[in-house]
């Protein structure tokens, strides 16, 4: 690792220690050239997935717009944050697991309205409202027909 004062590209490890919820490694390091200290950080190098709009568009994957589309869900609902951020993640965990570079926004909020369902029946409903883009008050009876006969 090169030194950020001197340049010298031979240090050595003084400390490690788990960052980020255990996300990255967390280094402090000592240049062996002028004995100056600094930090580096050690993370997995994840593959950039690309969201494949209904419109043909295409754009970066990002959490937090599948995490805000969540909490707008589960707007005045007993759902703690926390649990929207472990979707959230696992969601985003799923994906890369896939191997699939290019993911189409459907099989992205297919994947919500799965684990919402569990979560909330109500956020649930809603996000799938907006998702399918119920046209009528049939289509979402229709939906909540199924949330019954699952529940049965």
């Amino acid at each position: 690792m090169k030194c950020p004062f001197c340049g010298y590209s031979e240090s050595k490890v003084i400390d490690s220690r788990p960052a980020e919820e255990g996300a990255s490694i967390r280094r402090r390091r000592e240049c062996l050239s002028c004995g100056k200290r600094f930090t580096t950080y050690e993370t997995v190098e994840s593959l950039p997935m690309v969201v494949m709009k209904k419109d043909g568009s295409r754009q970066s994957f990002d959490r937090r717009k599948v995490l805000s589309g969540m909490i707008r869900a589960c707007e005045k609902r007993p759902v703690p944050l926390a649990d929207l951020e472990r979707i959230a993640g696992e969601i985003e965990q799923d994906l890369q697991n896939s191997m699939e570079r290019e993911i189409s926004t459907e099989d992205v909020g297919e994947k919500v309205m799965e684990r919402l369902r569990k979560v909330d029946q109500v956020a649930y409903v809603r996000f799938a409202s907006v998702y399918r883009q119920f046209k009528d008050i049939d289509t979402f009876k229709e939906e909540l027909n199924k949330l019954l006969l699952e529940n049965e």
